[in-house]
């Protein structure tokens, strides 16, 4: 299944798995912290999967990373990436 993805939700995709290598995680532990299978993160980081707004909290703290300096960062970033209309 492809997906056209836009550079926003690319660049999200982008920050997690940075997020969860950061973190010391392999996609299995991650997966196993947030009792979901490997599968999920894999989807996840190769845009198979969106997540929602509850989702990527979750992600952060199965991390161990703040959420709100999450969303700080992104919303820094994304003031650098052209919106699509």
């Amino acid at each position: 299944m492809s997906h056209t993805w836009s550079s926003s939700q690319s660049l999200l995709r982008e920050k997690l798995r940075e997020m969860r290598v950061y973190s010391g995680f392999t996609q299995v532990e991650l997966a196993h912290r947030l009792g979901k299978p490997q599968s999920y993160v894999s989807k996840v980081e190769t845009g198979e999967r969106k997540l929602d707004f509850l989702e990527v909290r979750d992600y952060c703290l199965a991390c161990n990373q703040d959420f709100s300096a999450f969303a700080m960062t992104m919303e820094t970033l994304l003031g650098t990436v052209p919106r699509e209309v």
